[in-house]
């Protein structure tokens, strides 16, 4: 077979087939997407009895080569098409063997495409304790191929698998199940002489989803349905009798092959733990409980090293300030690169923990209970059972909650989630309620226990999550899609987590993020650093000569005149003027062109707007200073009317559009990597700034 072997993992949803990637590959793999489709393609080397290396490629799970989701018509796309670079010389099917005859449907249709196979009894350890016994020497004589027994969790048959991988025929020799050329004989004889194949069951599956399978012409597409009308081909119809009569030819094939001593046993602690945590009151209940805890970690777990990273990063700045030469090299470097870098870096520990809860949460089982329980709350308003979990991890951040959404299956549902993640209010948004709350809204008690200030913040909490919930609804009739919504789902058992799973898992999406949205954010961080450093003409020059004799007089107070200059250097930048550009479009908010800065800004991140708004009222004490912050902001004044700049109704519109907008460069970039491409991330920045834009003007026009 030559040095490299191309093996394809197929399996069941649940089966451990990612574990088993993870075991064959180890660290040696790496994530791209297939081509055309914005799914994610996993693949790996893996060394071989003998020095040979074979390459790995993990399919998504299906349960049947019938797609109901983008994922699985990948399997059959890769399947059949021949000059796909993803076709495999050897597909390792990995079936439970706790559930063997469910998993078996999937067997059977892979084997009939008439690529060389093995069958890989996953778990034996957990059906051997359940008491079922496979004889796989029968078993494996009845379908003609190498079956191995394993258990990908506990590293248990691996080596006989890549010994079984080594030995595989180039030519197929599993038997033929089921004679699928019974079932409609001219159209599937039609589309084997037009595609020159002597496959039945390719023939069959081409006129069942053609319209799916990219590696046709729109000419062969027509020509195909061509086929199908003319023949009078019946697609469901014909599904149903293909299903029936395979699960008929499993039964006689795993009659004597499958013992099972264990019925009884096996049902008890499983379902009396599912009957607590599925109930419709307790399992709610529970399930929140675990969001509050997750929650909090998010928080109180990431403080520390969040505050590690950015004293660290704020430390090597001050360091290449005090050490390296002076000038515009070591201002983009310091100022442009690592702070764009301490903006990515900074957001690992959140990354990481939510990652280690959710592999914790599927590893034991539980992550499936949780989407059974909230699917029929969720597809009411377009979104999916799975989408809980990114939408309540976007109140702390909407990156690695939108990475999160990966698990959803079905490519509307996935795009639904990561298009209204970013609504909910996340923890760069506190920083701007906090102190736009101070300023606005006094600090009262309601009944003598509600604290206004509080009842405040948890409205502006609830804004976001109404806003999704509403954005979600609108966008189940815009988005359209050919995949159907199903909500097939085994509840797997319960065992205990893989904590070498969890670490990884951990690792692999915090590198993903550093090295994907890493490269967007650190590109926007220096052209903003360059607007906000440079200005046009001698403007500059100027601000200097202006202040030249102030800053030499050793009597005045020389760091308030430098924060002085300061702002008037923003003021004159590029940034500055693009504030006083936008000021006419944000004026019927209530806004100056001081506010307009923060505005762009708080691109690079939201919180940035309470350090803008620092610099730009000469504020001595910089951003820790919010009292002074606050004090400047309530005596400013509007350089037009000399009305006071922050009144109620400002305060909330400033809020409003805070709550709607996308301004978060970091969200923008994980999109841009999770969609695949820049259509997504823009459609998100038009329709939430359009929602902030028109949030804040009439709350602004009405109170006023």
């Amino acid at each position: 077979m030559g040095l490299d072997i191309k093996v394809a993992l197929v399996g069941n949803p649940n089966t451990g087939k990612s574990t088993l990637f993870n075991r064959l590959t180890g660290l040696n793999q790496k994530i791209g997407n297939f081509p055309g489709i914005t799914v994610d393609k996993k693949t790996g080397f893996s060394k071989l009895v003998g020095g040979r290396e074979a390459e790995i490629i993990d399919l998504p799970g299906t349960y049947s080569l019938y797609p109901k989701s983008a994922d699985e018509s990948i399997v059959f796309q890769v399947l059949a098409d021949k000059n796909n670079n993803s076709h495999p010389d050897v597909i390792v099917l990995i079936a439970d063997a706790s559930n063997l005859k469910r998993n078996m449907l999937l067997y059977s249709q892979v084997a009939d495409l008439g690529i060389p196979m093995i069958l890989a009894l996953n778990m034996i350890d957990l059906s051997a304790k359940q008491g079922i016994e496979i004889d796989l020497d029968k078993l494996a004589e009845k379908l003609g191929i190498q079956v191995v027994s394993i258990s990908a969790r506990n590293n248990i048959g691996i080596d006989k698998l890549k010994q079984a991988i080594a030995n595989t025929n180039k030519i197929a020799t599993q038997f033929q199940d089921v004679d699928v050329n019974l079932l409609a004989p001219e159209a599937i004889n039609a589309i084997k002489s037009k595609l020159n194949s002597d496959n039945d069951y390719y023939a069959l599956q081409v006129l069942h989803q053609h319209e799916y399978l990219t590696f046709f012409t729109e000419k062969e597409q027509e020509e195909i349905e061509e086929i199908e009308q003319s023949h009078h081909f019946e697609s469901s119809k014909i599904q149903a009798a293909e299903t029936i009569a395979r699960y008929k030819h499993l039964s006689s094939i795993l009659s004597g092959v499958v013992v099972d001593k264990g019925t009884e046993k096996k049902f008890s602690f499983s379902d009396k733990l599912d009957g607590i945590l599925t109930h419709k009151v307790w399992g709610f209940a529970i399930f929140l409980l675990i969001l509050f805890v997750i929650f909090n970690a998010i928080f109180a777990w990431s403080s520390y090293p969040m505050d590690l990273i950015e004293s660290g990063f704020g430390y090597l700045t001050s360091l290449g300030h005090e050490y390296l030469p002076a000038g515009m090299l070591t201002d983009l470097v310091l100022d442009g690169v690592i702070a764009g870098l301490g903006g990515i870096f900074v957001f690992i520990p959140q990354i990481a923990i939510l990652f280690a809860f959710i592999s914790i949460l599927e590893d034991t089982g539980y992550m499936a209970r949780v989407t059974f329980m909230m699917d029929k709350v969720m597809s009411k308003v377009g979104l999916n059972g799975k989408s809980v979990v990114p939408m309540i991890g976007g109140l702390a951040c909407a990156v690695p909650s939108i990475m999160a959404a990966r698990n959803i299956e079905n490519w509307k549902d996935r795009m639904i989630t990561i298009m209204v993640t970013p609504l909910i209010s996340c923890s760069a948004r506190l920083p701007v309620y906090i102190l736009i709350i101070s300023l606005i809204i006094p600090s009262k008690t309601v009944l003598g226990i509600f604290n206004l200030q509080g009842l405040a913040l948890m409205v502006m909490y609830l804004v976001g999550i109404v806003a999704a919930v509403l954005v979600a609804w609108v966008m189940k009739f815009i988005i359209k899609t050919k995949e159907r919504s199903y909500f097939i789902m085994e509840l797997p058992v319960y065992r205990m987590p893989r904590w070498k799973n969890v670490f990884y898992t951990m690792y692999e999406k915090s590198k993903t993020f550093v090295f994907e949205a890493g490269k967007v954010i650190i590109a926007i961080s220096i052209i903003l650093w360059v607007m906000a450093s440079f200005g046009p003409g001698n403007r500059f020059e100027s601000i200097d000569k202006k202040y030249k004799s102030a800053l030499a007089d050793t009597t005045k107070n020389t760091d308030h005149i430098k924060t002085l200059v300061a702002t008037e250097k923003l003021e004159n930048s590029y940034v500055g003027i693009l504030g006083h550009a936008i000021e006419p479009a944000i004026r019927p908010l209530g806004y100056d062109w001081k506010i307009g800065i923060g505005l762009i800004t708080s691109f690079a991140a939201r919180e940035a707007f309470v350090g803008t708004m620092a610099t730009i009222y000469s504020v001595d004490g910089g951003d820790e200073d919010t009292s002074t912050i606050r004090e400047r902001m309530s005596a400013s004044k509007n350089s037009r009317d000399g009305l006071p700049v922050y009144t109620f109704a400002t305060g909330i519109s400033l809020m409003l559009f805070y709550a709607f907008a996308m301004q978060c460069m970091s969200t923008v970039a994980i999109v841009y990597r999770e969609t695949k491409g820049w259509k997504w991330p823009v459609i998100q920045l038009a329709y939430m700034t359009a929602m902030a834009y028109i949030a804040a003007l009439v709350a602004y026009q009405l109170l006023k």
